[in-house]
Parts: structure tokens; sequence; C-alpha cells
């Protein structure tokens, strides 16, 4: 495997690094437009957030696409159990708009806030190891566009669903181990 912006030829481990990220990531976006095709599948037009979930729906579908690229670029596996995390997606996004447009949000911002902080380790990572200049630009970029859909959400009223802390805290540990399978599987 070759770097994407300078092609030199990398290390085992940084290898191994670059593969467990663009792996997560392509996984992670593909889940988050599901969730939000999930959530659009429920709420109507004329709902009040429809608007601002279909934005952040297309802003996710420009990170699902870069992460096509990449995963077909640097010649990366993509997740076995990407049919799995697809289907959870939708059913995530179907489930908590089901619950009305506050768990709706609620779940965009126990997602985003796992995602906000897990492009932060990468960030940390790539900034430290040096591997990747353009995959560092576009993971700080995405970390930015995830952070910006939690305060939506939570300007949204995210944290005034009823049972606000369970739905989180579940969504948040489902994401967490999402990410830890999906790192080597």
């Amino acid at each position: 495997m070759r770097s994407s912006k300078n092609k030199k030829l990398l290390s085992s481990e940084e290898k191994k690094i670059l593969e467990e990220i663009i792996r997560v990531d392509h996984a992670g976006e593909h889940g988050a437009t599901q969730i939000y095709r999930g959530q659009l599948a429920i709420f109507k037009k004329n709902s009040t957030i429809w608007k601002k979930i279909v934005e952040m729906a297309e802003q996710e579908e420009i990170h699902k696409s870069t992460f096509d690229e990449l995963i077909v670029d640097m010649g990366v596996r993509p997740t076995s159990l990407f049919p799995l995390w697809n289907t959870a997606g939708y059913l995530l996004g179907l489930g908590t708009a089901f619950l009305g447009e506050k768990s709706a949000m609620a779940c965009t911002v126990a997602v985003e806030e796992v995602i906000g902080r897990h492009y932060e380790e990468q960030v940390k990572i790539l900034s430290k190891n040096k591997i990747d200049p353009k995959l560092l630009k576009i993971v700080k970029q995405f970390r930015e566009d995830e952070l910006e859909h939690h305060d939506t959400g939570v300007n949204h009223n995210a944290e005034m669903t009823p049972g606000y802390i369970f739905l989180s805290k579940a969504i948040k540990q489902a994401c967490y181990l999402a990410i830890k399978i999906t790192k080597k599987y």
C-alpha cells in the first residue's frame, strides 16, 4: 500500500493504521447515510426537522462518496459486516424517528458525539505519524461536519427526549462497539 499523497511505501504498522481508519470511516459514513434514510422514511416534508435532516444527509453522502473512493484507491478491504451496519443504521434511524423528532435528534447527538471523538483520535494518530496528509485533511473536515451535526441535534431539543440519557448511552455504546469490531473485521 502506498500513501495517497506522497506515494511513499508504508511500513506494516502504517499500513495497518490506514486500513483501520479507512475501513471504519467507510462503514461509519455508510451507516450515517442509512440513519438519515431511515429517519426520512418516517418524517414528511412538513416536519419541522425535514430540511435539517436532508442537509445533514447530503453532507453524509459526500463523506460516504469520499470513503468509497478512498477504499478503492488505497486498496483497503471493506468491513465484512458492511450489510449488518447498513441495516442497523437504517433501523436506528427508522426507530428513533418513529419515536419523534426529539428522539431522532437525540440519535444524531449521540452518534455524532462518538464520531467526533473518533475522528479527533484519528487526527492525533495521523498527525503524529505523518502517514497521509490528504487523509488527515479529510478527517479534520469531516470531524467539523460531524460536530456541526451534533450541535444541530442539541439545538433541536434532543436532550428533552423522554429517556434521553438511556437512549443516548445505548446508541453511544453501539457506536463504540461497531467501531471496535469494524477495525478488525
